[in-house]
């Protein structure tokens, strides 16, 4: 009696170690929806049987004459005479409220420009000082004439050794508040 119940448990020990080998969680034995278990992998830019685009796309550059969202192209081109005539453009900011646009562009300038034209603006910032980059003029540098529009100009497209600051601030509202921030440490080098 006992060989028979030993077999028994034997015979359905075998049976359950036989299924459970057959078993792969890693790939289910029934896929009642295969798209979701294999994609279909569609190359780039490839023509799609499905009718939307049986010759394929393409990269599209956008058309002509077409400018971001909430973007205003900058009306001066990056050269000497576009930088000449942006000397002369005052800051569309709204004056009355000058201290909430220095308070930012400070906060702005702190982030971006410290590091490179310090703290007051004399052109002796860590980087400076570490002697990691040379040359950073002071604002009240006679020869360099600097207005709020040639501020703007520069930190748009950049100038020599300095990159273009455009992408890193959000929208041109900043762009502009750190140009009002710099005339101010301008000033505040020339008392």
């Amino acid at each position: 009696m006992m060989i028979k119940t030993f077999g028994k448990v034997l015979f359905v020990l075998a049976f359950v170690l036989l299924l459970s080998s057959c078993f792969n969680k890693n790939s289910p034995n029934y896929q009642y929806m295969p798209n979701m278990y294999e994609s279909v992998g569609y190359e780039t830019y490839e023509g799609v049987d499905n009718g939307l685009f049986p010759q394929g796309t393409e990269a599209m550059l956008p058309p002509d004459n077409t400018i971001n969202r909430e973007t205003l192209p900058y009306e001066f081109d990056n050269s000497i005479e576009g930088k000449e005539l942006a000397r002369l453009q005052p800051s569309p900011l709204d004056s009355l409220q000058k201290e909430g646009n220095l308070a930012k562009g400070k906060e702005l300038y702190d982030v971006y420009c410290a590091i490179c034209h310090g703290n007051n603006g004399a052109g002796q910032g860590t980087l400076v000082k570490r002697e990691k980059i040379l040359g950073v003029p002071s604002y009240d540098d006679v020869a360099r004439n600097i207005t709020v529009g040639s501020t703007y100009h520069t930190m748009y497209y950049g100038l020599n050794s300095m990159g273009s600051y455009a992408s890193q601030m959000e929208n041109e509202t900043e762009l502009w508040q750190v140009a009002e921030y710099v005339m101010k440490l301008k000033e505040d080098l020339t008392k």
